[in-house]
């Protein structure tokens, strides 16, 4: 009987076993909420909550898992609105951090959690010799001497002794995938020239990245590998060369891929990062060459039909037609054959940061003639705009009364002024840019 009563106390003690996760936010900033996520590939899987407690300037929170919870790649989000969040590895251990949640990449210290521990110190400490390595490989293009070669050497036997000590320390722990899987290329002697180690770091890139992994699939680092390898690492100036340029790495990255259903992730994750910059050719060429070669059952129909319609105004289509009247003729923007090139400005003379930028544009075009400009004005009356567009002669000029509720303001989803659609000589849209040191950039190459 006694024996029977110890085993049940045992097995009732570990099934109410848990883990805590606690943390601390220092400012709370006005954060109420916790938000407890799984990763696992493409999906967030929520698994629970809890409010922030004030502590003074700083915000307390408590989560617990329990003992029979999977170990992995966890999120915690703190708001929702900004998509603000940690993520953490979780093996079977207690965690407590603390963290400023307006820089919680930078600021996040582990006081318990050997995983995270590792993890945390061994990103700090390759950073930072990475850092002072690639330095020294651009000092030794404005300065090629033997001395910075010395340096170079010097720097990589660091890197290295870091490398070999953290793939040491995080044997049979989780960190140990991402920590390997972090591990970049360097050349063993200093590269002669910025095009050879260019090439070097992309064809390198994933040396050490295995796509099969299924720890690294179900977390972010492989999605974050993915973009900074098609994102940042490969740029062209040129809008025609860049969308190449984009082909191209969109190519290495899937044909490394080899398990069906994260090759199906990480080309819908491709689009929809090209959605968000309307990059329709892009969206396009992705959906043709590589999505709708997934068998059936990978293909969501639903999520390409919701990108398409969002890209009704995007880069590759071509500009939706409109007219006006300028000088006593009906113009419109299907029959200009003005420029080589067009730039479409959608500002209002209600906005004051418009007043600002759009004369500052006008400035920067003098001498500009490739590029023929449509200054689109959307006003709630013609009042003010009447003079105002003869501070800017030789651009077309229309105004779109009912702002914001302009038919064609509303056509080209302009949600802010000014906003900027750079055209091709067949209209179709080559460039959106961002904000007016973009804009510069583009119209320099163009003219």
């Amino acid at each position: 009987m006694k024996r029977l009563i110890v085993l049940f106390l045992f097995v009732s003690a570990t099934l109410s076993a848990q883990y805590s996760i606690n943390g601390i936010m220092s400012p709370m900033e006005g954060y109420k909420w916790i938000l407890l996520y799984k990763i696992e590939g493409s999906k967030q899987l929520f698994i629970k909550n809890t409010q922030v407690k004030k502590d003074g300037e700083k915000g307390v929170f408590k989560l617990s898992l329990p003992a029979d919870s999977e170990i992995g790649f966890y999120r915690i989000k703190y708001s929702m609105k900004k998509h603000e969040f940690i993520d953490f590895l979780f093996n079977k251990e207690n965690i407590d951090f603390e963290f400023n949640p307006k820089n919680a990449e930078n600021s996040i210290v582990f006081n318990t959690s050997e995983e995270n521990k590792i993890y945390t110190s061994f990103k700090e400490k390759i950073f930072n010799a990475q850092y002072t390595l690639d330095s020294i490989q651009s000092e030794y293009f404005r300065n090629p001497t033997s001395k910075i070669k010395g340096k170079y050497r010097n720097s990589l036997k660091s890197i290295q002794k870091i490398e070999a000590k953290y793939r040491q320390d995080s044997q049979n722990k989780i960190a140990h995938h991402f920590i390997k899987a972090s591990l970049r290329y360097n050349n063993p002697e200093i590269t002669e020239n910025p095009v050879k180690y260019i090439n070097n770091t992309l064809s390198h890139f994933f040396d050490n990245i295995d796509f099969s992994n299924s720890i690294l699939y179900n977390s972010s680092f492989l999605f974050d590998k993915v973009s900074e390898y098609v994102f940042s690492l490969n740029y062209a100036a040129d809008p025609n060369q860049k969308q190449e340029v984009y082909k191209k790495a969109v190519q290495v990255v899937i044909e490394k891929i080899k398990p069906i259903s994260f090759k199906a992730d990480i080309i819908n994750y491709l689009i929809s990062k090209f959605a968000e910059t309307k990059n329709a050719v892009l969206v396009d060429y992705i959906f043709a060459n590589y999505f709708e070669k997934l068998p059936q059952q990978y293909q969501n129909l639903d999520f390409k039909n919701k990108i398409l319609a969002q890209l009704r105004v995007a880069i590759g289509r071509v500009a939706p037609d409109f007219s006006w009247t300028e000088k006593g003729k009906n113009l419109s923007l299907s029959e200009l054959k003005d420029g080589l090139s067009y730039l479409i400005i959608f500002y209002s003379t209600e906005c004051s940061h418009c007043l600002r930028e759009v004369p500052t544009v006008y400035e920067f075009m003098k001498g500009m003639n490739n590029t023929k400009v449509i200054a689109f004005a959307m006003e709630t009356s013609e009042k003010t705009w009447i003079n105002y567009q003869f501070t800017m002669p030789r651009w077309h000029h229309v105004l779109g009364l009912k702002k914001w509720q302009n038919t064609t303001a509303r056509t080209y989803l302009v949600n802010s002024t000014p906003t900027y659609f750079l055209l091709g000589m067949d209209k179709k849209i080559i460039s959106i840019p961002e904000n007016i040191d973009e804009l510069k950039m583009l119209l320099k190459e163009l003219n």
